[in-house]
Protein backbone atom coordinates (compact mmCIF):
# COMPACT_ATOMS: atom_id res chain seq x y z
CA UNK A 1 0.00 0.00 0.00
CA UNK A 2 2.58 2.23 0.71
CA UNK A 3 4.77 1.23 -2.35
CA UNK A 4 6.87 4.05 -4.64
CA UNK A 5 5.21 4.50 -7.97
CA UNK A 6 7.38 3.24 -10.94
CA UNK A 7 7.58 1.91 -14.68
CA UNK A 8 7.26 -1.22 -14.81
CA UNK A 9 7.11 -1.52 -18.41
CA UNK A 10 7.65 0.76 -21.55
CA UNK A 11 5.95 -0.54 -24.68
CA UNK A 12 7.01 1.46 -27.95
CA UNK A 13 4.11 2.06 -29.97
CA UNK A 14 5.87 4.37 -32.57
CA UNK A 15 9.39 5.85 -33.39
CA UNK A 16 10.06 8.28 -35.97
CA UNK A 17 13.41 10.17 -36.81
CA UNK A 18 13.19 12.94 -33.43
CA UNK A 19 10.25 11.55 -31.29
CA UNK A 20 8.79 8.37 -30.08
CA UNK A 21 6.14 7.46 -28.77
CA UNK A 22 5.99 4.99 -25.35
CA UNK A 23 2.80 3.30 -23.63
CA UNK A 24 4.31 3.24 -19.90
CA UNK A 25 2.73 0.52 -17.75
CA UNK A 26 3.55 1.49 -14.07
CA UNK A 27 2.15 0.92 -10.54
CA UNK A 28 0.94 3.29 -8.62
CA UNK A 29 1.23 4.16 -4.90
CA UNK A 30 -1.70 1.20 -4.44
CA UNK A 31 0.24 -1.30 -6.51
CA UNK A 32 -2.45 -0.90 -8.81
CA UNK A 33 -0.93 -1.44 -12.76
CA UNK A 34 -1.65 1.80 -15.07
CA UNK A 35 -0.99 2.80 -18.72
CA UNK A 36 -0.09 6.24 -19.19
CA UNK A 37 1.25 7.51 -23.28
CA UNK A 38 3.94 9.60 -23.22
CA UNK A 39 6.07 11.54 -25.83
CA UNK A 40 9.91 11.38 -25.97
CA UNK A 41 12.40 12.86 -27.77
CA UNK A 42 15.16 10.35 -29.79
CA UNK A 43 18.40 10.18 -28.49
CA UNK A 44 17.92 13.16 -25.97
CA UNK A 45 20.66 14.62 -23.77
CA UNK A 46 18.23 17.52 -22.91
CA UNK A 47 17.51 21.07 -23.75
CA UNK A 48 18.46 24.65 -22.70
CA UNK A 49 16.47 27.59 -22.67
CA UNK A 50 18.03 30.96 -22.07
CA UNK A 51 16.96 34.34 -20.30
CA UNK A 52 19.21 36.33 -21.99
CA UNK A 53 19.71 40.16 -21.47
CA UNK A 54 21.45 42.98 -23.12
CA UNK A 55 23.79 44.88 -20.51
CA UNK A 56 23.17 48.14 -21.87
CA UNK A 57 19.50 48.48 -21.94
CA UNK A 58 18.13 45.59 -19.85
CA UNK A 59 15.88 44.20 -22.55
CA UNK A 60 15.13 40.62 -22.56
CA UNK A 61 16.08 38.45 -25.76
CA UNK A 62 13.02 36.46 -27.16
CA UNK A 63 12.47 35.47 -30.63
CA UNK A 64 9.27 34.47 -32.60
CA UNK A 65 9.27 30.96 -34.75
CA UNK A 66 6.54 28.92 -36.06
CA UNK A 67 5.48 25.51 -34.74
CA UNK A 68 3.86 23.24 -36.71
CA UNK A 69 2.02 21.40 -33.42
CA UNK A 70 0.32 24.88 -32.37
CA UNK A 71 -0.12 25.95 -36.17
CA UNK A 72 1.10 29.24 -35.72
CA UNK A 73 4.04 31.38 -34.44
CA UNK A 74 4.58 31.17 -31.02
CA UNK A 75 7.19 33.87 -28.87
CA UNK A 76 9.84 31.88 -26.60
CA UNK A 77 12.59 32.69 -25.00
CA UNK A 78 15.58 31.47 -27.59
CA UNK A 79 16.31 27.43 -26.84
CA UNK A 80 17.57 24.68 -28.18
CA UNK A 81 19.04 20.96 -27.80
CA UNK A 82 22.28 19.69 -26.08
CA UNK A 83 24.53 18.44 -28.61
CA UNK A 84 26.62 14.91 -27.80
CA UNK A 85 29.73 15.73 -25.59
CA UNK A 86 28.21 19.20 -24.77
CA UNK A 87 27.37 20.64 -21.70
CA UNK A 88 24.41 23.23 -20.85
CA UNK A 89 26.32 25.99 -20.85
CA UNK A 90 27.93 25.75 -24.06
CA UNK A 91 24.65 24.81 -25.60
CA UNK A 92 23.58 28.12 -24.49
CA UNK A 93 26.05 30.05 -26.01
CA UNK A 94 25.86 28.50 -29.24
CA UNK A 95 22.19 28.15 -29.47
CA UNK A 96 22.20 31.72 -28.81
CA UNK A 97 24.13 33.13 -31.11
CA UNK A 98 23.10 30.60 -33.86
CA UNK A 99 19.20 31.92 -33.11
CA UNK A 100 19.65 35.61 -33.09
CA UNK A 101 23.23 36.23 -33.37
CA UNK A 102 23.93 37.68 -30.30
CA UNK A 103 26.98 36.76 -28.18
CA UNK A 104 26.06 35.93 -24.39
CA UNK A 105 28.04 35.16 -21.40
CA UNK A 106 26.55 32.54 -18.83
CA UNK A 107 25.96 33.63 -15.64
CA UNK A 108 23.94 30.83 -14.12
CA UNK A 109 22.59 27.55 -15.43
CA UNK A 110 19.97 26.15 -13.33
CA UNK A 111 19.08 22.40 -12.00
CA UNK A 112 17.47 20.23 -15.01
CA UNK A 113 13.83 20.71 -15.00
CA UNK A 114 10.60 19.15 -16.79
CA UNK A 115 9.51 20.67 -19.47
CA UNK A 116 6.36 19.32 -19.39
CA UNK A 117 6.02 16.11 -17.54
CA UNK A 118 2.17 15.00 -18.18
CA UNK A 119 3.85 14.71 -21.92
CA UNK A 120 6.96 14.29 -21.86
CA UNK A 121 10.62 13.19 -19.77
CA UNK A 122 11.95 16.16 -21.34
CA UNK A 123 14.77 17.88 -19.31
CA UNK A 124 15.86 21.30 -19.59
CA UNK A 125 17.85 23.66 -18.21
CA UNK A 126 17.55 27.15 -17.85
CA UNK A 127 20.22 29.09 -18.62
CA UNK A 128 20.91 32.74 -17.36
CA UNK A 129 22.70 35.39 -19.58
CA UNK A 130 24.10 38.89 -19.86
CA UNK A 131 24.95 39.94 -23.62
CA UNK A 132 27.52 42.97 -23.87
CA UNK A 133 25.80 45.33 -26.36
CA UNK A 134 28.26 48.13 -25.44
CA UNK A 135 31.08 49.71 -27.16
CA UNK A 136 29.37 48.39 -30.26
CA UNK A 137 29.39 44.60 -29.50
CA UNK A 138 26.55 42.69 -30.86
CA UNK A 139 24.70 45.88 -32.42
CA UNK A 140 24.35 44.53 -35.45
CA UNK A 141 23.94 40.29 -35.05
CA UNK A 142 23.55 38.12 -37.68
CA UNK A 143 21.96 34.91 -36.97
CA UNK A 144 23.12 31.26 -38.10
CA UNK A 145 19.61 29.40 -38.24
CA UNK A 146 19.73 26.22 -39.87
CA UNK A 147 17.99 26.09 -42.84
CA UNK A 148 15.09 24.98 -41.66
CA UNK A 149 14.29 27.76 -38.91
CA UNK A 150 12.07 30.88 -39.70
CA UNK A 151 13.06 33.15 -36.30
CA UNK A 152 12.71 36.48 -35.25
CA UNK A 153 14.42 38.22 -32.75
CA UNK A 154 12.59 40.73 -30.57
CA UNK A 155 14.31 42.82 -27.56
CA UNK A 156 11.67 43.86 -24.91
CA UNK A 157 12.11 45.58 -21.68
CA UNK A 158 11.25 43.53 -18.57
CA UNK A 159 8.37 46.18 -17.14
CA UNK A 160 6.97 46.36 -21.26
CA UNK A 161 6.88 42.81 -21.17
CA UNK A 162 3.31 41.89 -20.19
CA UNK A 163 1.70 44.11 -22.93
CA UNK A 164 4.27 42.90 -25.35
CA UNK A 165 2.71 39.62 -24.63
CA UNK A 166 -0.74 40.34 -24.95
CA UNK A 167 -0.24 42.69 -28.00
CA UNK A 168 1.48 39.63 -29.28
CA UNK A 169 -1.60 37.17 -28.29
CA UNK A 170 -4.03 39.91 -30.31
CA UNK A 171 -1.74 39.54 -33.19
CA UNK A 172 -2.77 35.69 -33.27
CA UNK A 173 0.82 34.73 -32.06
CA UNK A 174 1.11 31.87 -29.40
CA UNK A 175 3.11 32.52 -25.97
CA UNK A 176 5.23 29.73 -24.80
CA UNK A 177 3.84 29.52 -21.06
CA UNK A 178 7.53 29.44 -19.54
CA UNK A 179 7.51 33.33 -20.68
CA UNK A 180 4.05 34.01 -19.05
CA UNK A 181 5.87 32.55 -16.01
CA UNK A 182 8.28 34.80 -15.80
CA UNK A 183 6.23 37.81 -16.82
CA UNK A 184 4.06 36.77 -13.85
CA UNK A 185 7.33 36.24 -11.84
CA UNK A 186 8.38 39.96 -12.32
CA UNK A 187 5.38 41.19 -10.63
CA UNK A 188 5.86 39.24 -7.41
Amino acid sequence: MNDTPHIKNKENLFTAGWLRLDLLHYADRSGHVRKWEAAQRVSSNGAVLMIAELRASGEIILIRQYRPPADKYVLEFPAGLIDDGETPAETAVRELLEETGYHGTVTEVSLPGFNSPGMSGEMIYTVSMTVDNTAGRNLQPVSRQEESEDIETFLVRKDKLEGFLHDAAGNGWGIDAKIITYARGLRV
